[in-house]
């Protein structure tokens, strides 16, 4: 099978967190949570290079050309997730042809694991759409009421919480991203802007710590994780 490119969207400035410098950029054993995303993806022998999507004010970005000997391209995105996932699909080398699969991995998602990523391109790219990875709600689920109340318990079977990578042929992505965007859809990943055009990625089951950085602790949970590598 043809080598794949991934693109990154980089360009969130990471409110929620409330540090001074964006999210990605934050800094564990002297590397920023970007650097630990490309490490994994980068390296992988089906991934022949990778668009990583930064913000027009980028102060923070080292500057890089390539990754693991591979080509590290960049562009600016926009201020949605799907606004940038739309611009790293449409500014990748021309060579790349619409019904070529590319990955959509977040930039603060430090712990994916070769394996994963592994099953995640197996099982992908033989079906007709795609696939992301995932993991069921193995938590009870509580429906809260407007006064912080439990209004009831929701069953949790079939839920699964949605993770990154994302696997998709480039024109049917950038086709649903720019159907969501036309529509006012604020798509929280990519396999919601599929499923808005009726196709039904599949689910392939990851590790349960392919976690994103959105909080202090999050930081120090992968701070716990490497050190145990």
């Amino acid at each position: 099978m043809p080598a794949i490119w991934v693109v990154i969207p980089a360009a969130g400035q990471g409110s929620r967190y409330g540090a001074p410098v964006p999210k990605q950029y934050l800094t564990v054993a002297g590397q920023p949570l970007l650097a630990y995303a490309l490490d994994t993806l980068m390296s992988h022998p089906s991934v022949s290079g990778g668009m990583v999507v930064l913000a027009g004010d980028d102060e923070y970005w080292p500057g890089w050309t390539e990754y693991a000997g591979k080509p590290l391209l960049t562009c600016v995105g926009g201020d949605s997730r799907a606004v940038s996932v739309l611009s790293g699909l449409k500014a990748l080398p021309d060579e790349i042809r619409a019904d070529e699969f590319v990955l959509v991995h977040d930039a603060a998602r430090p712990n994916l694991c070769r394996e994963d990523l592994d099953s995640l391109l197996e099982r992908g790219r033989a079906d007709p759409v795609g696939a992301i990875l995932a993991a069921p709600v193995r938590d009870t689920l509580k429906r809260a009421g407007d006064d912080g109340g439990i209004d009831g318990t929701e069953p949790r079977a079939r839920l699964w919480r949605a993770f990154t990578p994302q696997l998709f042929r480039r024109m049917q992505l950038a086709r649903a991203l720019e159907d969501a965007i036309k529509a006012g859809i604020d798509i929280t990943d990519e396999a919601m802007a599929m499923e808005r055009l009726d196709l039904r990625p599949l689910l392939v089951e990851g590790r349960e710590d392919n976690f994103k950085v959105t909080t202090p602790a999050d930081l120090a949970r992968f701070e716990f994780e490497l050190a145990r590598r």
